[in-house]
Parts: structure tokens; sequence; C-alpha cells
């Protein structure tokens, strides 16, 4: 009779082995084979990491192996699973691999197809139909569309982290906790002591250095020490960690009324200000988002304030970005003064600080909650309703979706919800961030999505005209690179523009996206339908660019440059200056944080710049979901292609005192998880 040798691996997370009993069954085109039972409790099967092989044995051949059914029956407690693969080799010695990484929880069967990459028109039997179908229907059941917030992009349905599908549920709850770990990292860098001392003020800027961490040799202590000069100011336009603001000014606005007598001491070409600004050498930030966002009222004994201020930088001769000008408010007038350098010291340092505080809230709400956290969201929930996981796509973009939607979830749980974490520190808590989604949504559009595209649109694309913007320069290679790793695998699965436009899954992902991620707003520019292989490279390029890059360039450099309070207020507790010549250090000091709430800030960036345990960067695919040859040399040409970056970014960084290493692909984690 014939014999297939069957081949069971258990992951290698805590709990992911079980006792239940476990049967399996195959599904061939010739027949079916009975149910075996391949464990049973206390047989010491399926243990966690180990990998168990098996003999069925069927009375006739069953022909090509299309499915195979697994099915786990509770013996005393409910005892989850997680499998990884199964390998079959049949009676002819040909070897099939049925790639899981799911869990079967309960009492549950799951069905699996060969690891195969398939699309829709490529299933010929009923079976192989019906079985695509069936799981897409499981699916968009479990991963349903809700709106948080009007405005915001819908996100899942689900209250708590607990309510989620187990397959995307982070392995140990406890590793995100957000209040566990923001207290963990406080008691960690030991101002713990200050945590509850709100409204306690730091009596001046050496005070705050009894809770700033000194790591030797780190980007964080060269901030301390250098946080006031203009230099170091205009530099984090390019490289800090929200280098995505700065775009060149090919036009002084009106509401900017600066002239040329005020700048012309900092301009260093002996040119007129409209001159420096037809050359290309004046650049603009406007924070015109903040304008009429309420501040944080959670807080009786704190009134917290926001700014929305318009800041004007210049190149100089030395090509370092600095700044020239910075108006506080968005209407000019007697009340709403332009700070120049030449101000007075504390006026001009005080104006820095507001600048500063306005990115930090402009950085953590819009930046990085809304145009990484909730844009992946809905790339992640789209991808569970519309592509099976034969699919190539799903097989593509699962990687980058590893945790998003739990730990968005974990957030709405704790940190941005009413009376969250968020509102303990934030100047925007209290709903203000809320405002601040829906207004940036009015904004967010897909080409600002694209890299290149949105380099281009904002004049910063030029290497030699802008040399020492790294955001940039390792952002074009990051995105060339996926974007080749992207063509490489659609030319093995979509022979013509006609089988990107025939692909009904692909167009109901597309479409997903658009309707309940953008809101079907057309402004916004999000295709409805992709009919060309170029315009689908481009999209998965988005997709995970967005997803693994942009984040990683966002998030993880949050300790070095906002640890260090004055040089990132999360608040500030004064109202901005609305004359001259009046700011003392005093005055500074009582506008910054109170102890209680830099104590929350510098816990929070700590936890938020951390690498998950085991984290997987970009190019590693440890899970299988791809068998085939040709996808595998193109991983292979991407990992290689990856490597090259990073020994780039390495050589350039060697003796800077600043290095730049966000978007170095070996500190780059696939996916949005933290």
């Amino acid at each position: 009779m014939p014999s297939y040798t069957v081949t069971v691996a258990t992951g290698t997370q805590w709990f992911a082995g079980t006792d239940d009993y476990v049967y399996l069954s195959l599904e061939g085109t010739a027949g079916c084979s009975e149910r075996h039972l391949l464990d049973k409790p206390f047989y010491n099967d399926f243990e966690r990491g180990a990998v168990d092989s098996y003999d069925v044995t069927v009375e006739e051949d069953l022909g090509e192996i299309q499915l195979i059914k697994i099915e786990k029956r509770k013996y005393w407690y409910q005892d989850d699973w997680y499998l990884r693969y199964i390998t079959v080799k049949t009676p002819m010695g040909d070897y099939l691999e049925f790639p899981c990484y799911r869990w079967i929880t309960d009492e549950k069967e799951i069905v699996l197809r060969d690891g195969r990459a398939k699309l829709p028109r490529d299933d010929k039997t009923q079976i192989l139909k019906q079985h695509r179908r069936k799981e897409l229907e499981i699916r968009q059941k479990m991963y349903r569309w809700k709106e948080w917030h009007p405005g915001f992009p819908l996100s899942i349905d689900a209250h708590s982290h607990r309510d989620l599908p187990r397959d995307i549920q982070f392995d140990n709850e406890k590793g995100i906790d957000f209040i566990l770990n923001y207290s963990k990292a406080m008691e960690n860098l030991y101002v713990n002591r200050f945590m509850h001392m709100f409204q306690s003020s730091w009596s001046d800027f050496a005070d705050f250095e009894k809770i700033f961490v000194r790591i030797s040799n780190t980007i964080s202590e060269y901030v301390m020490q250098h946080w006031k000069e203009d230099f170091m100011f205009g530099y984090q336009f390019l490289n800090g960690c929200n280098p995505v603001l700065i775009r060149r000014c090919t036009e002084i606005p009106k509401k900017l009324p600066v002239t040329l007598d005020m700048v012309e001491c900092s301009l260093e070409r002996n040119l007129t200000l409209e001159e420096e600004v037809k050359q290309g050498n004046i650049f603009i930030v406007d924070y015109e988002l903040l304008d009429g966002v309420d501040a944080n009222k959670t807080d009786p004994c704190t009134i917290q304030y926001l700014a929305a201020p318009i800041c004007l930088l210049y190149k100089n001769l030395e090509n370092k970005i600095v700044p020239i000008a910075i108006q506080l408010g968005q209407k000019p007038g007697p009340d709403n003064p332009i700070f120049l350098p030449s101000d007075a010291t504390y006026d001009w340092l005080l104006a820095k600080i507001w600048v500063r505080s306005s990115d930090f809230h402009i950085h953590q709400t819009v930046t990085h909650l809304l145009r990484t956290h909730l844009v992946s969201e809905v790339f992640s929930i789209a991808m569970f309703r519309q592509l099976p996981a034969v699919h190539p796509l799903f097989k593509l973009l699962v990687p980058h979706m590893r945790f998003t939607i739990a730990i968005n979830t974990k957030a709405r749980e704790q940190l941005i919800c009413e009376c969250g974490l968020f509102d303990k520190a934030n100047a925007t808590g209290g709903g203000g961030h809320v405002q601040m989604v829906q207004k940036a949504m009015k904004e967010l559009t897909y080409s600002s999505l694209c890299f290149p595209e949105e380099m281009k649109a904002k004049g910063m694309d030029n290497k030699e005209d802008i040399p020492y913007y790294y955001y940039r320069d390792d952002g074009i290679k990051v995105w060339e690179a996926i974007k080749s790793f992207a063509e490489d695998v659609i030319h093995i699965y979509y022979e013509s523009d006609e089988v990107v436009c025939e692909d009904v899954e692909l167009q109901a992902f597309v479409k997903d996206i658009y309707v309940y991620g953008m809101r079907g707003v057309k402004a916004s520019g999000f295709p409805k339908t992709i009919r060309t292989r170029e315009k689908l490279a481009e999209y998965l390029t988005v997709i995970i660019f967005t997803t693994s890059a942009q984040h990683a360039a966002v998030n993880f450099g949050q300790y070095d440059w906002c640890s260090w309070i004055p040089n990132a207020p999360p608040t500030m507790r004064c109202p901005p200056p609305t004359k001259k010549g009046t700011v003392t250090i005093e005055q500074i000091v009582e506008s910054l944080p109170d102890r209680g709430r830099s104590c929350w800030h510098l816990g929070a960036v700590w936890a938020l710049s951390q690498f998950q345990d085991n984290e997987l960067f970009l190019g590693m695919y440890p899970d299988e979901h791809f068998v085939e040859k040709p996808v595998k040399e193109a991983m292979a040409k991407f990992s290689k292609n990856l490597d090259e970056i990073v020994s780039t970014i390495t050589e350039r960084n060697k003796n800077k005192k600043l290095p730049y290493y966000y978007l170095s692909p070996d500190r780059i984690p696939n996916s949005v998880a933290v």
C-alpha cells in the first residue's frame, strides 16, 4: 500500500506546542485518505520547536496531493498550537511543502494548500477554487473594519488586544504593555523618583541633567551639548527623527512678512532675500496644521500651550541649513513678532524651543502615528481580507504586517485613548492629537508616500545642492532596493499587464485600501484599481517601504533626539512670547515641562526606540511562505542589495560625530511592531 512520509514543524514561541489530539488527512486528485491520529496527550510530540515525522499509509494512491487537513481536539484545557509547516514525501519520492505559520486554537481545523503561489486564474479545479473562496470568507468575518474616530483611516474592529485573531496577536502580551514598558523604562533610566512630581519645575537647564542618562559617544549626548546652536537646530530638519517637513521655499508667504533688513546679517552671498529664494537657498517649515488645535486640559493644575510657528531656514556657504527667522503664530501682527538670530539670546532660544516643541507634536501624531502606524494597519487589514495565503502578494507582504494590527490595537487601548498615557505628558493629549489626525488626513496622498516623488515635490531631491540630507540619500537607496525586489516577484507571477488587470483579488485589495483606508477620498490620489505591472511594483514598494523603512526612520531615533527635554519639549506651560526683549532664563525653564511630565516623556521615547525581542530586519524571511526557486533567488538578490547599502552607510558614518543609521537595512525592522 502507498505510504506518505509527513513531517510536522512546531513553532519556537513560548507555549507553541500542544498536548491535544491532532489528526491529519490528505486530499489528492485521485482520492482522500482517512483521518490519521498523529498525536495524543502525553506522547510528547509537537513540543515547542519540534520537527516530528510520521508515515501515513493509504489503500490507494491519492494522485497529486492538493490539500492537507489538520484537526486539533481538546484534551483537557485550551492548548493553542503554532504550526510552522508540513512537508509530504510522496510514494514517488517527490517532496511537497505546505506552509502554515499560524496558530491552531480551540477545537478547530485548518486546511492547507501546498506552498506554490497561485493567482486566482491558476486554480482550475473546483476544490481549489472553493478553498480559496472559503478562506477569504472566514477572514472577512474575522478582520472587520471599524471607525475609531470620524475622519481617521478605518482600523480593526477590536476593543482590546485579546479580541484580535490569535494569528496577529503578540506572542507575549506583556512585552507590549505600554504602561508596564514606560514604567520599566523610567526605572531603568533611574528617573522613577520624579514620575509623580507634576507641577514641580526644574531650576535651570543643568537641572534637566538629573534625568538625562549619559551614554558616552551617543547622539543624545551630542544633542545635550549642542542643542542651543543654530547648526544643530537646522540639522535636525534633515536628519533628526522628523526629517520630512522641510521644503525648498519658492516664495516667501505673505503670512510671514520677513524683510531683507531683518535677515541681511544671516545671508552670506551678498544677495537680496528674493535672490536667495530664486537661487534655492531658502527653506521653510510651516506648522500650520497645529493652528486651532486644542491644548491638553486634562490636568486642571497645569495650563498647557501649543503654537503653530513658521520657520525660515538658509543654506549657508558651508552648505549647512540654519534658521534665520521664526514667527510663532500663523497671523502676522504686533503681538506675533518675527524672531531673529540677531535678537537677544533668550528671545531667539525660546523661539527655537517653541519650534522644536511643535515639531515634536507633528512628528508623534502625523509623521509617526498617522503616516506609518495607521496607514500600515490599513494595508494589513486589506491584505488579510482580500488576499488568500496562496496568493503571491500575500506571501510577499505578510512579513511586513507582523504585529502591526496588534501594536495599534494596544495603542488605542492604553496610549492614545481617552485618559491614556499620551495625555500624561503631551500638550496635544486630551483630544488635540485626534484633531491633528483629522486635519492631516486631508493632506495624506498616495504620491506623498512615494519617497522619490515626495522628495522632488518638496524640492529636496538634488544631492549636489543639499549634500548632507542622509535621510533622503539612504531612503532612495532602500526604496530602489525594495522596488527592484517587488519587480522581480511581479515578473515571476504576472507575465503581462493583462494578468494584473484580471487578478480580482489584487483589485479587491487595492479597492479596500482606497475605500476604507483612505475613506474613498479622490483627492488622496490612492488608486482604485491597478492595471500595469509597473504601477503594481510602485504600489507594493509604497507598502513595504512605509511599513519598514519609513517607520524605522521616524521611530528609532526618538531617544537620540528627544531625550534631552529642552530639545523636544512634549508640552509648554507658558504661552508663546508676544514681545521681544522680555524673555529670561527663568521664563524659559518655567515654560518647559515639569519634572513629572519630563519623566513620562523620557520613559516614552526610550521605550519607543527599542527593537522587539527577536526582531526581524529588512530582507530577513525565516518563515518560508514562498517555496519556488525563482522567488528565493529574488530574495537572495534583495538581501545582497541591502547588504551593499549597509556597507555604504557604515563607511560614510565612520568617524562622524552625528552618524545617520536609521535607514541602514540592518536597523530597519520588517514591520511596524513598536
